[in-house]
């Protein structure tokens, strides 16, 4: 029989990676060269350069009843919109990697105020000092930028290899850090940096970490990022790259076993790290706070309902979760807010711009 945790993870994990049946999306794709040379030892970091191959990839749609709260939407799909006061206050974005939008809402209140349409996939979203937003183009291996409030791209970096997830601004000198889970079998994944969010980016590859799934900045510069060793359930990963550093250091966190890597980020005093599977309950997620480079769990929160969060966005005393894929995608998905760092129970739920979600993915606020 196969273990609960690991059939967990790898319908998970197949989720990510499969071609779906249902309004399915190809999209071709220049993949990362595989790793210049073996690995040994203590791991060290390696540049990837960009290698032209085809590839092909969407998640599997779903489908599903709405859930309860704000079921609001906008006519018409096929442009972006925004509300005109919009720019005015703090804005909530939630990527739907299936319907291939981002659902803008007014903050806290959750009430949707605009709809950014044309994206190929999204994925994480992160924000900057400026109020700008990134979102990651999974299946287009690219991220684009939005004006805070704003309806058209005004940035377009390449991030180099579809399956891209997630993306994080370095407080400190404002570059872009954004990761490739792995090129579809034919490569590890990586970390594309792109300094001061600009031009081409430099790739770095840790030997002890073959998917990468989310990165996040502290306030000090330092980038930590989480992944696995070759996809196996058993073999949580998490490591830094410090500031100016050109090597990662892998890191055991102690006090704490995570089954499936969730987003990573900063709250404010701590690095917080998810767990999409915690203690292999489908229906709980849970984020801890970490000491970061010191490796201790000093804290835990424990999402009630809510068990496939990828790109949770902690906002002060709120963290934001959209539920990727319900009780093993049986049904249709929603977005919670619970109290950080208490959790429990969500404080508020509401559905996506139309009927349902269908993947709600990265959730950022943008001041």
């Amino acid at each position: 029989m196969i273990p609960k945790r690991v059939e967990a993870f790898e319908q998970k994990r197949d989720i990510r990676m499969r071609p779906s049946a249902i309004g399915v999306r190809l999209i071709s794709i220049s993949a990362a060269a595989a790793i210049l040379g073996s690995c040994s030892g203590e791991s060290r970091l390696q540049l990837a350069p960009a290698a032209s191959s085809q590839q092909n990839t969407v998640r599997s749609r779903l489908s599903g009843a709405a859930t309860e709260g704000l079921v609001v939407g906008h006519p018409d799909r096929g442009r972006s919109w925004m509300a005109p006061d919009a720019a005015t206050h703090a804005l909530l974005y939630v990527s739907d990697y299936s319907y291939n939008e981002v659902f803008v809402y007014s903050y806290p209140q959750a009430k949707l105020v605009g709809t950014l349409t044309g994206l190929s996939n999204p994925d994480g979203i992160c924000t900057d000092k400026s109020g700008n937003v990134w979102i990651v183009n999974n299946s287009a291996g690219n991220a684009v930028e939005y004006k805070h409030g704003g309806t058209t791209p005004i940035a377009t970096l390449n991030i180099g290899s579809a399956n891209a997830v997630s993306c994080s601004v370095d407080p400190t000198t404002g570059n872009l850090a954004a990761t490739v889970l792995d090129t579809y079998g034919s490569g590890q994944g990586y970390v594309a940096i792109f300094t001061h969010a600009k031009g081409s980016p430099k790739y770095y590859m840790d030997s002890e970490m073959y998917a990468v799934y989310f990165c996040g900045y502290d306030d000090k510069g330092n980038l930590f990022v989480d992944g696995d060793q070759n996809g196996r359930s058993t073999a949580f990963q998490f490591a830094e790259l410090p500031r100016g550093k050109k090597t990662f250091t892998n890191i055991t966190l102690k006090g704490a076993t995570i089954n499936f890597p969730g987003n990573v980020q900063w709250d404010g005093k701590h690095v917080a790290v998810g767990d999409q599977l915690y203690q292999d309950y489908p229906e709980l997620g849970a984020i801890y706070q970490t000491t970061g480079a010191g490796g201790k769990i000093i804290g835990k929160t424990v999402l009630n309902d809510y068990g496939d969060i990828e790109g949770f966005w902690v906002e002060g005393k709120t963290v934001i979760g959209p539920d990727f894929c319900i009780n093993g995608c049986t049904q249709g998905s929603s977005v919670g807010f619970f109290k950080y760092p208490a959790g429990g129970k969500p404080t508020k739920t509401f559905a996506g711009g139309f009927k349902s979600y269908s993947q709600p993915a990265g959730a950022a606020v943008s001041q």
